[in-house]
């Protein structure tokens, strides 16, 4: 079984930064590409940030040069820095993986930006 688990979001201020984290369990997390999504109210999931086991990284042209997508194959962690947060960058954060056919998601972690 397949288990993802985010943590690190939270409310902060315009201009501010957050690390968000991602715990991978169930899957050899090295041999695949992970990401981070994000969907805001009314609005449709969007992917932020990719990964893949070797560490090719894409983003999002949304949040070019602010943020970071990393991994720790040894600990099978995902993170995502985010810096410079902006209001519109408010949204549920999800990991994702498709391993064996399938998506698997994180329930996700909300971040909060306030003007």
């Amino acid at each position: 079984q397949v288990h993802l688990v985010e943590s690190g979001g939270g409310l902060v201020q315009s201009g501010g930064s957050l690390r968000l984290s991602c715990v991978a369990s169930g899957i050899n997390f090295r041999l695949y590409t992970m990401d981070w999504y994000r969907q805001a109210p009314g609005n449709q999931r969007e992917m932020v940030a990719s990964i893949t086991g070797g560490g090719i990284t894409n983003y999002a042209e949304a949040v070019k040069g602010r943020f970071t997508i990393t991994r720790d194959n040894v600990w099978n962690k995902l993170f995502l820095q985010m810096s410079d947060l902006q209001p519109e960058d408010t949204a549920v954060y999800s990991c994702h993986v498709k391993a064996r056919g399938s998506d698997f998601w994180g329930k996700g972690t909300v971040v909060t930006v306030s003007s």
